[in-house]
């Protein structure tokens, strides 16, 4: 079996949120999607909720805390990302946006993320597209065809084999085979040497 990262970034303000609720079920629909072809995966999630306070020290100190650096570092890593935000005034959450502020830049260059969000009506689900995979596009990860919204009704009865099933389902296979068919992430040692030794003696 190969074995490949995944992370899910969750930015609920409630615990338990619906935003979390969302989060689980995505991870556990890639993992299994993402079996039928072989590939085991780790799945890592990020409560966004937990680092706010590191977040905003990072923003005015230009340092990440420890335990901010160690979500950083399990982002750089990932072979692939689900992120969910809820909306709030017709966008994603202002924490949501600031744990990608602080993301050092290329963090996530190519790399592939499931798009989700969830409000209390479905007249928010144009911020899929208007909002979040702009936003992705221009962090230039690879966001995946299918987005996968939720409303309050959504978390009905019929929840198990509805029509939000059905999506989670269908971006979770695209993710498992985006994550499936790319060799695994490598995180470049920023205190590697770029040349030899000798090569630099040289150049004096």
């Amino acid at each position: 079996m190969k074995q490949r990262k995944l992370v899910v970034i969750s930015a609920g303000l409630s615990q338990p949120s619906s935003t979390r609720l969302l989060a689980d079920q995505l991870s556990a629909a890639a993992a299994t999607a993402a079996g039928k072809l072989g590939v085991t995966l780790d799945v890592q999630v990020v409560e966004v909720r937990d680092l706010a306070h590191e977040i905003t020290d990072h923003m005015l100190t230009g340092f990440p805390p420890a335990v901010l650096k160690q979500a950083q570092d399990e982002v750089a890593a990932a072979d692939g990302l689900i992120v969910v935000t809820p909306v709030f005034s017709a966008g994603y959450s202002g924490l949501f946006k600031s744990f990608f502020d602080v993301l050092d830049q290329d963090t996530l260059r190519d790399k592939p993320v499931l798009l989700a969000a969830t409000a209390g009506t479905a007249r928010h689900s144009l911020v899929l597209e208007h909002a979040l995979r702009p936003l992705f596009a221009y962090l230039r990860t690879v966001p995946l065809p299918t987005a996968v919204f939720a409303a309050s009704d959504d978390w009905g009865a019929n929840s198990v084999e509805g029509p939000l099933r059905a999506r989670i389902d269908r971006a979770a296979a695209e993710l498992a085979r985006e994550v499936e068919r790319r060799e695994p992430a490598t995180v470049a040692d920023p205190f590697a040497l770029t040349e030899s030794f000798e090569d630099m003696l040289k150049s004096l």
